[in-house]
């Protein structure tokens, strides 16, 4: 493969609803970066149906060209269409990378795109760097996250990666920013659409996203069952904030996986994060390190979760939280 013909760094602009996802921006965010480094252009690939009035957003948060595919096939996602549509993409401009975020539509789009337009895939990165010649260094957790594997493709053009939500920081939005907005035509061979949409029934939890969050309060081992939780739960009351855990709460029932945080959870970046009995494992670490300010209460005080904590308290969760939480609630009320 001529390598050398694949130029040009893509972002694929999940959007759902016509809404854009935050993960798009933050891929736009490190797309920027790594165009600086190689003088190439970021472009966002927006598919959907009647968005191409978000286009401008897309350039607002960093990219230089928008490439719309806008068509009804595309109203609601599906795989095939909307692999068909990329690799529409990808077979006119020839991208040299695609970032692609690995979100549930991400996780179901990304390999189908891969094996599709005959190109590897790394998933789930959480590290994207430029090489020494010029190649992208694909950095991801490996071995149930206890080593970092950094992966290359040098034989096969695009780099293809999906990035986990969270991990990157988008970029400030800037409306000033001027761009370019293409619309492709693609012809979608309807023969191999063997799936379709029947219903759409949207769960309506009420709960804000917790990659999304401000401030969450997270419960791990130490806060023991779902009874101790409801403690966290009061204290996240008082602060506004919103409830995660680590992995062992989530094994032991006690709260839903959406609200893992971790390796295999959620990245988070809130402003505060409160760890509640949670020892600090690499793999919970990796979830919420990049936190503004860290929180924890630990009856360990060796516990690795105190390497990364801004404010260490020791003692028992069980007993500390709830007096944390009545301590603020009186100072908010005073």
């Amino acid at each position: 493969m001529d390598n050398s013909a694949y130029k040009e760094i893509y972002v694929f602009a999940e959007q759902r609803g016509g809404k854009i996802q935050g993960i798009a921006l933050e891929l736009l965010g490190k797309a920027r970066d790594l165009a600086t480094v190689t003088a190439q252009q970021v472009v966002a690939i927006l598919a959907g149906y009647q968005v191409t009035d978000q286009a401008n957003e897309l350039i607002a948060f960093g990219a230089d060209k928008v490439i719309v595919v806008d068509d009804a096939v595309l109203a609601d996602y599906l795989t095939e269409p909307y692999t068909q549509a990329l690799a529409g993409v990808i077979k006119q401009y020839k991208p040299s990378v695609i970032l692609i975020g690995a979100t549930t539509i991400g996780r179901d789009l990304g390999p189908r795109l891969s094996a599709r337009v005959t190109t590897g895939l790394t998933a789930d990165c959480t590290r994207l760097e430029i090489g020494e010649e010029g190649e992208l260094l694909m950095t991801r957790p490996a071995f149930g996250g206890n080593l970092m594997a950094t992966i290359v493709s040098k034989e096969h053009r695009p780099q293809m990666t999906t990035v986990r939500p969270g991990v990157m920081q988008k970029a400030d939005r800037d409306d000033s920013r001027k761009g370019e907005v293409e619309i492709l035509k693609v012809d979608f061979d309807t023969s191999k659409f063997r799936v379709k949409l029947i219903e759409q029934v949207k769960a309506d939890k009420g709960l804000l996203d917790i990659a999304d969050a401000k401030i969450l309060v997270s419960g791990g081992r130490g806060v023991n069952s779902a009874e101790n939780f409801e403690k966290l739960k009061q204290l996240a009351h008082v602060l506004g904030a919103e409830v995660s855990a680590s992995r062992a709460m989530v094994d032991a029932g006690v709260i839903s996986h959406e609200r893992q945080v971790g390796q295999t959870g959620k990245t988070v970046r809130p402003d505060l994060y409160i760890a509640c009995g949670i020892s600090g494992a690499i793999q919970h670490l990796a979830g919420m390190e990049e936190s503004g300010y860290i929180i924890a209460v630990n009856k360990d005080k060796y516990a690795p979760i105190f390497q990364v904590a801004d404010l260490g308290i020791v003692g028992d969760v069980n007993k500390i939280i709830p007096l944390l939480a009545d301590r603020l609630q009186k100072e908010i009320s005073a």
